[in-house]
């Protein structure tokens, strides 16, 4: 997975995925590495809550 990257390779693998977005592919990745949550612009997050799970939209862009 992507933790067991080192930053140099993680980041080359984060460029190829902003690549593939940048074409208009939609991405779907999971992950709890940090540096993936700050390169990352639009995240869905799940979260547990009195044993209850959901999800929220954390940052929302219009598309075009």
């Amino acid at each position: 997975g992507f933790g067991t990257l080192d930053s140099e390779t993680l980041d080359t693998a984060l460029d190829a995925l902003d690549a593939l977005n940048a074409t208009g592919k939609t991405i779907g990745v999971i992950s709890h590495v940090e540096a993936m949550k700050e390169r990352i612009p639009v995240q869905i997050k799940v979260k547990k809550i009195n044993g209850l799970g959901y999800s929220k939209l954390d940052k929302m862009f219009a598309v075009e």
